[in-house]
């Protein structure tokens, strides 16, 4: 990729800045401080990515953490680019977190981190609960391993052998068959 391509592709990104630790390192003259930083990073069309970065200042550790959160970046399929296509629960250590997919108008009904994730995602319809851990590292975590799982209907279809209405099945024919058959 050339650097101009990369950059431009870099400035699409959406970032979000999900939390800051203060750390600290107890050395013989006394405690030296640093700072801990967790970033997700999106490009709001379904691609997203979190990191986390360690410095002795701010900045850096958000730099560190940002760069990190664009190199582990990965696609979710969504459903119409705005909800997920399937409910899914998400699990990491002591995290675990619920995502449903909601329909149009719903909005983003989620905490905190989990809120940047879906906002950074492109996500606009959602519903999610943390059951598990509120620490904001394992919560990030859990989503992120919830969305890796994620699957649309073309995806399962080709894994299957099938079309992509065997998968979807057919609600209207299927509820007139049986009262054909019975009469």
């Amino acid at each position: 990729m050339k650097s101009a391509e990369k950059a431009q592709h870099d400035t699409e990104l959406m970032e979000r800045l999900v939390g800051i630790n203060r750390v600290a390192k107890v050395v013989k003259g006394g405690r030296r401080f640093g700072f801990a930083a967790l970033v997700v990073v999106g490009d709001g069309r379904g691609r997203v990515g979190a990191g986390t970065g360690k410095a002795r200042e701010v900045p850096e550790a958000i730099q560190k953490a940002t760069e990190q959160a664009k190199r582990n970046m990965f696609r979710v399929p969504l459903r119409e680019g705005r909800t997920l296509h399937h409910d899914i629960i998400g699990r990491s250590g002591a995290g675990q977190v619920l995502m449903r997919s909601a329909p149009a108008g719903t909005g983003i009904i989620a905490g905190g981190p989990l809120r940047a994730v879906f906002e950074v995602l492109g996500i606009q319809d959602v519903v999610a609960k943390s059951q598990g851990s509120s620490n904001p590292y394992n919560m990030v975590r859990s989503a992120l391993e919830g969305m890796r799982q994620m699957e649309s209907p073309r995806m399962v279809a080709a894994r299957r052998g099938r079309r992509v209405s065997d998968v979807l099945g057919r609600r209207g024919k299927e509820d007139a068959a049986p009262e054909a058959e019975s009469a």
